[in-house]
């Protein structure tokens, strides 16, 4: 029986995925790639002169459960870094014994946790990153979708930040600023979904920031909504 070689058919596979990387990699691609790296680049040092306030709203199946207020700004490696101003706990009207109050307790723990770790997740993809986004770019995880709108891109990224992750990027050419984004992400586990949307606002002085972003961890159905405004120039 005569044996077939695998070899030839593993160096075709390679040159067919060599040459799908290459061809997405269009000039008009790369170009438009550029652009958006400059922006988040230069936007990036132009936020990092301003400090401004945070209101976080934290849901759990619909019912607010608490209203937080932050002095925030950017720590010198473009991390939000926050101070808590104020703290509006929703007043749950829960009645009973000691049993009773332990466990609503031990819950309420359990969902705190979990939204510092979906709030250190949105870190990660709050300011669009240049490196990661050229990253994408050589290894083929990038494509530009329809915008729908004249003079903007829309950019789609895989593997952003984690394996399989989805990151949508809208991007004004003539403002030179990102507009939105919406990513499909998850914590340690790949079935523990969290999906992230922010909206953007430039200042008088042409800064963009992020005006809104929710966070939603679908698998305990909680919501975090933040809202960034009064940004003053630090002195």
């Amino acid at each position: 029986m005569r044996r077939t070689s695998l070899k030839p058919l593993l160096c075709l596979a390679v040159a067919i995925t060599a040459l799908a990387s290459a061809t997405a990699q269009t000039p008009e691609l790369q170009q438009k790639v550029a652009e958006v790296k400059q922006a988040a680049a230069e936007n990036k040092e132009a936020l990092s002169h301003y400090s401004w306030q945070q209101q976080q709203t934290t849901a759990i199946k619909g019912n607010v459960k608490d209203t937080k207020l932050f002095q925030a700004h950017l720590s010198p490696g473009g991390q939000t870094e926050k101070v808590e101003l104020q703290n509006t706990p929703t007043s749950s009207g829960d009645s009973g014994g000691r049993l009773k109050h332990r466990i609503v307790e031990k819950k309420k723990e359990e969902y705190q946790e979990y939204g510092k770790q979906i709030a250190a997740l949105s870190q990660q993809y709050a300011q669009p990153d240049p490196a990661r986004i050229q990253q994408a770019f050589q290894q083929g995880n990038l494509t530009l979708g329809p915008a729908g709108v004249p003079g903007q891109v829309k950019i789609l990224i895989r593997g952003y930040v984690k394996p399989n992750d989805q990151v949508t990027l809208l991007f004004d050419r003539q403002a030179k600023a990102i507009k939105s984004f919406q990513v499909a992400t998850y914590l340690d586990d790949p079935t523990d979904v969290v999906n992230i949307g922010a909206q953007f606002s430039q200042l008088p002085d042409g800064t963009n920031h992020v005006a809104t972003m929710q966070l939603n961890g679908v698998k305990k159905e909680l919501l975090i909504t933040m809202e960034n405004s009064n940004y003053q120039k630090i002195m």
